[in-house]
């Protein structure tokens, strides 16, 4: 490549990783509120079938992100990926505490208790989604390169769904549970939630397969990346 196909590479590897970060910073902060949808009336274990925490809508994007780097970049650009995530989620939660500590004025729209409301459980989520994330994410590109090894650099949708279905399933187990045992949640719920969670991930990971697909296209394209190659950054 030339130098100047390298530097588009290495900005669009920081944009991809400013999303991945965005949505993985943002899941934590929202995942106090749920919601609902109904596609179908069923009930699993007392609970209505996708009434899910709203934290879960920019989560899965970060496995495309993943994917997508360790498809064009390689593992160890992921992996570089993933560990980011971990500093960013920590710089967050110390950003919240040190807005928690210090004292509202009495004019302010958001008083101590309102802030601590939506965001006391912030330290709890972020610990959780942390200890979850890493392992998730960290199967997600170990089985996706397994099965790039595997099928030699085709059958792209092989690799993209086997490894995000069996990572989302971890993740959700694992996110799940400790929110449980942490009090955040109850117990009850554990079972509903973990298959409404499960599931919903499942049905966006097969529906951004074509998406996954468009953008290894257009990187290969522009970058005239042979099956297998990856791009190398500076």
């Amino acid at each position: 490549m030339t130098q100047k196909d390298k530097l588009l590479a290495q900005r669009i590897y920081l944009l991809l990783g400013a999303l991945f970060i965005t949505s993985l910073v943002v899941s934590n902060l929202i995942f106090q509120k749920f919601f609902y949808w109904y596609p179908f009336d069923i009930e699993i274990f007392g609970t209505k079938l996708f009434e899910i925490s709203v934290g879960i809508l920019p989560y899965p994007i970060t496995f495309l992100i993943t994917d997508l780097i360790s498809e064009i970049y390689g593992k160890k650009r992921a992996n570089d990926v993933v560990t980011v995530g971990v500093f960013a989620s920590i710089f967050s939660l110390a950003i919240i505490f040190t807005a928690a500590s210090v004292p509202a004025t009495p004019w302010s729209y958001v008083d101590d208790d309102m802030f601590q409301h939506v965001f006391g459980n912030s330290a709890v989520a972020v610990f959780a989604s942390m200890v979850t994330y890493l392992l998730a994410q960290f199967i997600d590109i170990h089985i996706y390169h397994f099965w790039k090894r595997v099928t030699k650099g085709r059958h792209l949708w092989i690799r993209n769904n086997f490894s995000t279905w069996f990572s989302q399933f971890v993740d959700t187990f694992s996110i799940t549970f400790l929110l449980c045992l942490f009090g955040i949640i109850p117990w009850e719920n554990f079972e509903g939630l973990l298959i409404s969670g499960f599931l919903f991930k499942l049905i966006v990971a097969i529906c951004d397969t074509p998406f996954l697909y468009f953008g290894v296209y257009l990187f290969k394209r522009r970058f005239k990346i042979g099956v297998n190659e990856e791009l190398e950054l500076l």
